[in-house]
């Protein structure tokens, strides 16, 4: 099938001001099935290409770049990036892109976008019909949350992208055994070139602000048994921010999600491989 990826963008409303939402917009528009995938904390909607690819016949794919991170603006109240700007923002996206009651939402979400599309269909009337978390859950470790601080907003600069690329595979290498064009994918999409010619991340450090502190579990366990939707749950085998007790437990309670795990992968899956993409599709396509 041709690819059919569109550019767009939202204008979203925070404390501080308006700022642009850019996002991804794949298929058919005038279909009525709508999947909005969202990224994790510091990547981008590009890392959904592979898995939109596979979607599109099927569904219209939306991927946005959350505010701060891929082609969106960056937010001039550093303080404001956190999870309620961010459910804000797609909520204005899902607004932006759906005209009729006859359309039906599903959320895909990884890691940062698992829990944001926790929380969104938690809440009394939201859309959303079905619901795919990857690698994220109801409880959130101190020790992942550590671990995460230590690299994300520290904003390296690289000579060239090959050297950029050499630490976006070590600093990423949880997400499992990707080939080549995978990584070169997540690496062009997750950039910045810098006027001096020189290569860095492409999202803006106050990201991390959240992160600085004292840390401590996060307990989303209320949210999850407000889910009412249908729920895939997603895991890395070897992930450290979604446990495997945090994970068997979510099959019991809450939406009682259908748990598939994979193998050599950390956090998180990038579901850019064919049978992770069929996974998703399968579930989504059920009735």
């Amino acid at each position: 099938m041709t690819d059919t990826m569109k550019n767009g963008s939202v204008l979203c409303l925070g404390l501080s001001g308006f700022h642009r939402m850019h996002y991804y917009d794949w298929g058919d528009p005038s279909n009525p099935r709508v999947v909005v995938c969202v990224h994790g904390l510091s990547r981008q909607g590009r890392d959904f290409d592979f898995l939109a690819r596979s979607l599109q016949g099927d569904f219209r794919v939306i991927c946005p770049d959350i505010v701060g991170r891929g082609l969106s603006d960056w937010l001039a109240a550093k303080g404001d990036y956190g999870y309620p700007q961010y459910m804000a923002d797609v909520n204005a996206l899902i607004a932006r892109v759906t005209v009729s009651a006859e359309q039906e939402i599903y959320w895909v979400g990884t890691s940062m976008g698992g829990l944001l599309g926790m929380l969104y269909a938690s809440r009394r009337g939201n859309p959303v019909r079905k619901l795919v978390v990857n690698d994220a859950g109801t409880i959130v470790p101190k020790a992942a949350l550590e671990h995460i601080a230590l690299y994300v907003g520290k904003d390296p600069r690289f000579a060239n992208l090959e050297a950029l690329e050499a630490h976006v595979r070590r600093i990423s290498a949880p997400f499992g055994p990707l080939d080549d064009e995978q990584w070169r994918h997540i690496t062009l999409h997750g950039a910045k070139q810098y006027a001096d010619g020189t290569w860095g991340l492409g999202y803006d450090p106050a990201i991390a602000l959240p992160f600085q502190g004292e840390l401590a579990d996060v307990d989303l366990s209320a949210y999850w048994d407000a889910i009412a939707c249908p729920t895939l749950l997603l895991r890395g085998a070897q992930s450290d921010l979604l446990l495997r007790e945090t994970a068997l437990d979510m099959t019991q309670r809450g939406p009682k999600a259908k748990l598939v795990e994979f193998q050599g992968t950390g956090h998180a899956p990038m579901l850019m491989k064919e049978s992770e993409a069929r996974i998703v599709g399968e579930f989504l396509l059920e009735p």
